[in-house]
C-alpha cells in the first residue's frame, strides 16, 4: 500500500485565493494595504530560506512585506529597541521574527516584547492564552495552523480520533496538540523525554511529527493506514527533509505529507493571512486593546 501524497499546493492555492479576496475586502473598508514586517537576527540558512518563502508569498496575495535584519552580535538591546520601533510603526500591521534567534538572545523576552496585535506568528504569551481558551480572534501560529488547514482541505476527519503529537515546542507541537483538542480528537503528546516513543506513535489515527529531528518516525512506529504530518525541517547536505523517513512510511501509512511540498507551502500563506487578519483586528479594538496593553507586562520599558 501506498499513501495518498498530501501536497501542500493545492491547499495554499485555495488559501491564497480566499486570502486575496479577504485583501480586496479590507483594502475597500481600510483604504491602505496591511504591511508585513520580518525580523532577522543572524545568518541561519533555515531562516533566509523561510524569509523568502514568505516574502514570495505576501506578494503573490498583494501583502506589502520587507525584511529588518540585525547582524548575529547584535544585543538584546539592539533586538529590543528594532522591535519596539515596529510595535510603533502604524504603517506595520505584523511582524515575525525569525527563528532560530542567536543563543545569547532571550526569546521569551523577544516574544512577549511584541503587540500582540502585530504578532501574526502567535508567539506571544497573550494569543497563546487566547489560542488556549479557544478564541476565535487569535494569531494563531501559522505551522499548526497550516497543517489543520491540509488536514481539512483533504476532508481528514479528526473528531474522535487519537492524535499524536511528536515535539512539544511553543511553536509547533503545544499549539497542534491545543488545535487538535479543539477540532476533538483525542491528543497524547510525546517528546525527547518520552520512554518508548514508538509504543505511542503505533497507537495513532494521526500521527504529527514536530521533532525537528531527521529519523524520528520510522515504518516500524506507524499504524497501517495512519495519517502522517511532518512538520521537520532538517537539512542534510544541503538537502531539505523531515522528520519522517518518507519512503518506507509512505508504504504503510494512510496518507502521508511530504518534505519539502507538504506544511510548509501552508504556513507561508497561513502566515500571509493573519497579516490581514491582523490589520482588521487592529482597526477594531485599537481603543480596547490599548487600555489592555497597557495594564500588562508588553509595554516597552516595562
Amino acid at each position: 500500500m501506498n499513501a495518498i501524497v498530501l501536497d501542500g499546493r493545492p491547499v495554499a492555492r485555495d488559501l491564497r485565493l480566499r486570502a486575496r479576496d479577504e485583501l480586496h475586502d479590507l483594502i475597500a473598508q481600510a483604504g491602505s494595504t496591511p504591511s508585513l514586517s520580518i525580523l532577522s537576527v543572524g545568518d541561519d540558512p533555515s531562516a533566509h530560506a523561510y524569509e523568502r518563502a514568505i516574502i514570495k508569498a505576501a506578494r503573490g496575495v498583494g501583502v506589502e512585506v520587507e525584511s529588518v535584519h540585525l547582524p548575529g552580535a547584535a544585543s538584546q538591546d539592539d533586538l529590543d529597541r528594532a522591535i519596539d520601533s515596529l510595535n510603533d510603526d502604524r504603517s506595520v500591521h505584523g511582524v515575525i521574527i525569525l527563528q532560530p534567534l542567536p543563543s545569547h538572545l532571550d526569546r521569551v523576552e523577544v516574544s512577549d516584547r511584541l503587540d500582540p496585535l502585530k504578532d501574526v506568528d502567535g508567539i506571544t504569551t497573550f494569543n497563546a492564552g487566547r489560542l488556549f481558551h479557544d478564541d476565535r480572534d487569535v494569531l494563531a501560529p501559522s505551522t499548526p495552523a497550516g497543517g489543520m488547514a491540509l488536514l481539512k482541505h483533504y476532508d481528514i476527519d479528526i473528531a474522535g480520533r487519537h492524535a499524536v503529537v511528536v515535539g512539544r515546542s511553543p511553536v509547533v507541537g503545544k499549539p497542534m496538540s491545543l488545535m487538535l483538542l479543539a477540532a476533538n480528537a483525542t491528543v497524547s503528546v510525546c517528546h525527547s523525554r518520552t520512554s518508548d516513543l514508538a509504543n505511542f506513535t503505533k497507537q495513532a489515527d494521526i500521527l504529527i511529527s514536530a521533532a525537528g529531528r531527521p529519523g524520528t518516525i520510522q515504518k516500524h512506529m506507524v499504524k497501517p493506514g495512519a495519517i502522517v504530518v511532518d512538520f521537520g525541517v532538517n537539512f542534510i547536505d544541503g538537502s531539505m527533509i523531515g522528520d519522517v523517513n518518507y519512503d518506507p512510511v509512505r508504504s504503510i501509512a494512510g496518507a502521508i505529507t511530504p518534505v519539502p511540498g507538504g506544511t510548509g507551502r501552508v504556513t507561508t500563506i497561513v502566515l500571509v493571512r493573519n497579516t490581514i487578519k491582523a490589520m482588521r483586528l487592529q482597526a477594531r479594538d485599537a481603543a480596547t486593546f490599548e487600555r489592555e496593553f497597557v495594564s500588562t507586562h508588553y509595554r516597552k520599558g516595562s
